[in-house]
């Protein structure tokens, strides 16, 4: 089976990243107005009610799966699944972020993905460090 195709979940792609910072400050900007900005694309809030809906800035809708304060977001982008998690790192002031998305539709697509993501990535460490 190639590299990123689930049996499961169709094609997914992960990054995730140890991040110089405590683990709530990196949980109160990723789920605050400019993390969501950064990774999912909406102005304002995001819903923490489970089915709650979303649209991005443009145009894709989604709802909102889980919501585990200070772990794990988990929602529906399109008609793929998008978790965004941090766990604590080695010691108090690290903090491991990852972005994991399912069921996309190829290998093209899951390459796309993986560039987004860890631009994604890049933007929020730049943003937190």
């Amino acid at each position: 089976m190639p590299t990123g195709l689930t049996q499961d979940a169709g094609w997914e792609i992960g990054v995730s990243r140890t991040i110089r910072r405590p683990l709530t400050a990196v949980w109160e900007f990723i789920v605050g107005p400019e993390g969501i900005a950064l990774w999912l694309g909406i102005d304002g809030p995001l819903p923490t009610e489970k089915g709650a809906p979303y649209r991005t800035a443009d145009g894709l809708g989604g709802e909102l799966r889980s919501y585990r304060p200070g772990d794990r977001v988990r929602l529906t982008y399109g008609t793929s699944t998008v978790q965004v998690a941090v766990t604590p790192g080695s010691s108090a002031d690290r903090t491991v972020l990852s972005f994991h998305q399912e069921r996309l539709a190829s290998a093209e697509e899951r390459e796309e993905r993986r560039t987004y993501w860890k631009n994604a990535m890049d933007r929020a460490e730049a943003e937190l460090t």
